[in-house]
Protein backbone atom coordinates (compact mmCIF):
# COMPACT_ATOMS: atom_id res chain seq x y z
CA UNK A 1 0.00 0.00 0.00
CA UNK A 2 1.44 3.58 -0.81
CA UNK A 3 1.30 6.83 1.36
CA UNK A 4 -2.06 8.31 1.14
CA UNK A 5 -2.95 12.18 1.49
CA UNK A 6 -6.10 13.89 1.56
CA UNK A 7 -6.68 16.63 -1.38
CA UNK A 8 -9.09 19.46 -0.19
CA UNK A 9 -10.03 22.41 -2.99
CA UNK A 10 -12.13 24.86 -1.39
CA UNK A 11 -13.70 28.33 -3.12
CA UNK A 12 -13.40 30.96 0.09
CA UNK A 13 -15.00 33.88 -1.49
CA UNK A 14 -12.78 36.27 0.09
CA UNK A 15 -13.46 34.77 3.40
CA UNK A 16 -17.01 36.52 3.70
CA UNK A 17 -20.00 34.19 4.65
CA UNK A 18 -22.95 34.16 3.93
CA UNK A 19 -23.72 35.66 6.82
CA UNK A 20 -21.56 38.52 5.25
CA UNK A 21 -19.15 38.37 7.88
CA UNK A 22 -15.43 38.87 7.06
CA UNK A 23 -13.12 35.83 8.81
CA UNK A 24 -9.91 34.23 7.43
CA UNK A 25 -9.47 32.50 10.46
CA UNK A 26 -13.41 30.70 10.35
CA UNK A 27 -12.14 29.53 6.78
CA UNK A 28 -9.07 28.09 8.67
CA UNK A 29 -11.39 26.31 11.00
CA UNK A 30 -13.34 24.68 8.41
CA UNK A 31 -10.34 23.13 6.25
CA UNK A 32 -9.03 22.30 9.87
CA UNK A 33 -12.29 20.17 10.05
CA UNK A 34 -10.95 18.62 6.86
CA UNK A 35 -7.93 17.35 8.02
CA UNK A 36 -6.33 18.15 4.86
CA UNK A 37 -2.78 17.07 3.91
CA UNK A 38 -3.23 19.95 0.24
CA UNK A 39 -5.24 22.58 -0.35
CA UNK A 40 -6.46 24.43 -3.29
CA UNK A 41 -8.17 27.78 -2.38
CA UNK A 42 -10.08 30.40 -4.48
CA UNK A 43 -11.37 33.71 -4.21
CA UNK A 44 -8.21 34.85 -1.98
CA UNK A 45 -7.53 38.39 -1.56
CA UNK A 46 -4.37 39.33 -0.93
CA UNK A 47 -4.14 43.15 0.68
CA UNK A 48 -7.65 44.31 -0.91
CA UNK A 49 -9.81 47.11 0.63
CA UNK A 50 -12.97 45.12 1.30
CA UNK A 51 -11.09 42.79 3.70
CA UNK A 52 -9.19 44.96 5.48
CA UNK A 53 -5.71 44.78 3.89
CA UNK A 54 -5.12 41.13 4.99
CA UNK A 55 -3.32 39.15 3.02
CA UNK A 56 -5.57 35.78 3.38
CA UNK A 57 -3.47 33.23 2.11
CA UNK A 58 -0.83 33.72 4.94
CA UNK A 59 -3.05 34.54 7.45
CA UNK A 60 -5.16 31.11 6.54
CA UNK A 61 -1.80 29.17 5.91
CA UNK A 62 -0.29 30.21 9.42
CA UNK A 63 -3.73 29.35 11.34
CA UNK A 64 -2.91 25.92 10.05
CA UNK A 65 0.52 25.49 10.41
CA UNK A 66 1.12 25.49 6.19
CA UNK A 67 3.32 27.55 3.93
CA UNK A 68 1.37 29.20 0.96
CA UNK A 69 1.89 29.72 -2.63
CA UNK A 70 -0.47 32.51 -4.19
CA UNK A 71 -1.09 33.63 -7.91
CA UNK A 72 -3.24 36.91 -8.54
CA UNK A 73 -5.27 36.42 -10.93
CA UNK A 74 -6.56 40.01 -10.80
CA UNK A 75 -3.57 42.48 -9.97
CA UNK A 76 -4.45 46.12 -9.65
CA UNK A 77 -1.53 48.33 -7.65
CA UNK A 78 -1.70 46.50 -4.40
CA UNK A 79 -5.03 44.63 -4.25
CA UNK A 80 -4.43 41.00 -5.39
CA UNK A 81 -7.01 38.38 -6.08
CA UNK A 82 -6.77 34.97 -6.84
CA UNK A 83 -5.98 31.53 -6.08
CA UNK A 84 -3.50 29.77 -3.54
CA UNK A 85 -2.21 26.08 -2.56
CA UNK A 86 -1.63 25.54 0.97
CA UNK A 87 0.60 22.70 2.85
CA UNK A 88 2.76 21.58 5.29
CA UNK A 89 4.57 19.55 2.86
CA UNK A 90 7.99 20.12 0.79
CA UNK A 91 6.80 22.14 -2.50
CA UNK A 92 8.43 23.92 -4.93
CA UNK A 93 6.49 26.82 -7.60
CA UNK A 94 6.65 25.67 -10.65
CA UNK A 95 4.58 27.95 -12.82
CA UNK A 96 1.71 31.04 -12.26
CA UNK A 97 0.02 32.43 -14.77
CA UNK A 98 -3.14 33.92 -16.66
CA UNK A 99 -5.56 31.92 -18.72
CA UNK A 100 -7.23 33.22 -21.22
CA UNK A 101 -10.15 35.06 -20.19
CA UNK A 102 -12.76 37.02 -21.78
CA UNK A 103 -14.48 38.46 -18.23
CA UNK A 104 -12.77 38.75 -14.95
CA UNK A 105 -9.24 37.78 -15.27
CA UNK A 106 -8.22 33.94 -14.30
CA UNK A 107 -5.49 32.18 -13.59
CA UNK A 108 -3.83 29.19 -12.45
CA UNK A 109 -0.94 27.53 -10.30
CA UNK A 110 1.19 24.65 -10.13
CA UNK A 111 2.70 23.40 -7.65
CA UNK A 112 4.89 20.32 -6.94
CA UNK A 113 4.56 18.99 -3.46
CA UNK A 114 7.13 16.58 -2.55
CA UNK A 115 5.11 13.52 -1.06
CA UNK A 116 8.54 10.79 0.13
CA UNK A 117 10.05 10.06 -2.77
CA UNK A 118 7.02 11.20 -5.29
CA UNK A 119 6.46 14.71 -7.10
CA UNK A 120 2.86 15.66 -6.80
CA UNK A 121 2.13 18.23 -9.15
CA UNK A 122 -0.92 20.27 -8.06
CA UNK A 123 -2.94 22.17 -10.51
CA UNK A 124 -4.81 24.97 -8.74
CA UNK A 125 -7.44 27.01 -10.77
CA UNK A 126 -10.36 29.11 -10.91
CA UNK A 127 -12.53 28.79 -14.51
CA UNK A 128 -14.57 31.77 -15.73
CA UNK A 129 -18.39 32.17 -16.20
CA UNK A 130 -18.98 31.88 -19.72
CA UNK A 131 -19.02 27.98 -21.17
CA UNK A 132 -16.70 29.02 -24.63
CA UNK A 133 -14.27 31.10 -21.89
CA UNK A 134 -13.89 27.70 -19.56
CA UNK A 135 -13.52 25.89 -23.34
CA UNK A 136 -10.37 27.75 -23.87
CA UNK A 137 -9.03 28.01 -20.09
CA UNK A 138 -9.42 24.39 -20.00
CA UNK A 139 -7.73 23.45 -23.08
CA UNK A 140 -4.69 25.73 -22.19
CA UNK A 141 -4.63 23.82 -19.07
CA UNK A 142 -4.42 20.98 -20.87
CA UNK A 143 -1.79 21.68 -23.50
CA UNK A 144 1.73 21.68 -23.17
CA UNK A 145 2.31 24.86 -21.29
CA UNK A 146 0.12 23.12 -18.32
CA UNK A 147 -0.53 19.60 -17.93
CA UNK A 148 0.86 18.34 -21.69
CA UNK A 149 4.61 19.52 -20.50
CA UNK A 150 7.13 17.56 -19.48
CA UNK A 151 7.18 16.25 -16.34
CA UNK A 152 9.11 13.55 -14.08
CA UNK A 153 8.53 9.89 -14.75
CA UNK A 154 7.26 9.68 -11.06
CA UNK A 155 4.70 12.60 -11.10
CA UNK A 156 1.75 12.29 -10.01
CA UNK A 157 -1.14 14.90 -11.01
CA UNK A 158 -4.01 16.22 -9.22
CA UNK A 159 -5.68 19.15 -10.32
CA UNK A 160 -8.21 21.17 -8.03
CA UNK A 161 -10.91 23.82 -8.37
CA UNK A 162 -13.60 25.97 -8.89
CA UNK A 163 -14.49 25.14 -12.69
CA UNK A 164 -17.84 26.62 -12.32
CA UNK A 165 -18.83 23.90 -14.47
CA UNK A 166 -21.08 20.75 -14.35
CA UNK A 167 -20.84 17.24 -15.57
CA UNK A 168 -22.84 18.07 -19.12
CA UNK A 169 -20.20 21.12 -19.77
CA UNK A 170 -17.82 21.60 -22.87
CA UNK A 171 -14.85 22.28 -20.16
CA UNK A 172 -15.54 19.61 -18.13
CA UNK A 173 -15.98 17.07 -21.09
CA UNK A 174 -12.34 17.80 -21.98
CA UNK A 175 -10.59 17.78 -18.83
CA UNK A 176 -12.34 14.06 -17.82
CA UNK A 177 -10.78 13.26 -21.43
CA UNK A 178 -7.34 13.69 -19.70
CA UNK A 179 -8.14 12.90 -16.08
CA UNK A 180 -10.17 10.90 -13.89
CA UNK A 181 -13.11 12.65 -11.97
CA UNK A 182 -12.33 11.58 -7.90
CA UNK A 183 -15.79 12.04 -7.34
CA UNK A 184 -16.98 9.82 -9.70
CA UNK A 185 -13.88 7.18 -9.17
CA UNK A 186 -15.05 7.14 -5.64
CA UNK A 187 -18.21 5.71 -6.51
CA UNK A 188 -21.23 6.60 -4.83
CA UNK A 189 -23.77 9.85 -5.68
CA UNK A 190 -21.22 12.41 -6.18
CA UNK A 191 -22.17 15.14 -4.25
CA UNK A 192 -22.83 19.55 -4.78
CA UNK A 193 -20.99 22.25 -3.35
CA UNK A 194 -22.42 25.31 -4.43
CA UNK A 195 -24.27 27.25 -2.78
CA UNK A 196 -23.14 26.36 0.88
CA UNK A 197 -26.34 26.70 2.33
CA UNK A 198 -28.54 24.54 -0.01
CA UNK A 199 -25.70 22.64 -2.34
CA UNK A 200 -27.42 22.12 -6.12
CA UNK A 201 -24.85 22.52 -8.49
CA UNK A 202 -20.96 20.47 -8.76
CA UNK A 203 -18.80 22.74 -9.73
CA UNK A 204 -16.00 22.35 -7.18
CA UNK A 205 -13.93 19.37 -8.64
CA UNK A 206 -10.78 17.26 -8.12
CA UNK A 207 -8.88 15.47 -10.84
CA UNK A 208 -6.37 12.91 -10.34
CA UNK A 209 -4.16 11.46 -13.05
CA UNK A 210 -2.52 7.96 -13.47
CA UNK A 211 -0.68 6.47 -10.61
CA UNK A 212 -3.12 8.24 -7.64
CA UNK A 213 -5.49 5.85 -6.60
CA UNK A 214 -9.47 7.59 -5.00
CA UNK A 215 -10.56 6.08 -1.65
CA UNK A 216 -13.20 8.28 -0.88
CA UNK A 217 -14.59 11.96 -1.43
CA UNK A 218 -16.90 13.70 0.84
CA UNK A 219 -18.33 17.59 0.87
CA UNK A 220 -18.02 18.90 4.58
CA UNK A 221 -21.17 20.36 5.02
CA UNK A 222 -20.55 21.44 8.81
CA UNK A 223 -22.72 24.03 10.36
CA UNK A 224 -19.12 26.21 10.25
CA UNK A 225 -18.97 25.64 6.70
CA UNK A 226 -22.06 26.56 5.56
CA UNK A 227 -21.66 29.74 6.97
CA UNK A 228 -17.77 30.66 6.55
CA UNK A 229 -18.42 30.78 2.41
CA UNK A 230 -20.57 30.62 -0.45
CA UNK A 231 -19.15 27.09 -1.51
CA UNK A 232 -18.34 24.09 0.60
CA UNK A 233 -14.95 22.35 0.64
CA UNK A 234 -14.74 19.27 -1.26
CA UNK A 235 -12.25 16.46 -0.02
CA UNK A 236 -10.65 13.61 -1.98
CA UNK A 237 -9.18 10.60 -0.06
CA UNK A 238 -5.71 9.51 -2.54
CA UNK A 239 -3.53 6.54 -2.64
CA UNK A 240 -0.28 6.93 -4.59
CA UNK A 241 0.18 3.96 -6.03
Amino acid sequence: MGRRLRIVTYNVHSCFGTDRRLDPGRIAEVIAECRADIVALQEVDVMRARSGGVDQAEAIASHLRMVSHFHPALHLEEERYGDALLTALPTRLVKADGLPSRGEPRGALWVEVQVDDVKLQVFVTHFGLFGAERVRQAETLIGPGWLGADMPDEARIVLAGDLNAVTRSGCYRLLARRLKDAQAEAGGRPRATFPSRLPLLRIDHIFVGDGLRVHGTSVNDSPLARRASDHLPLCADLEIV
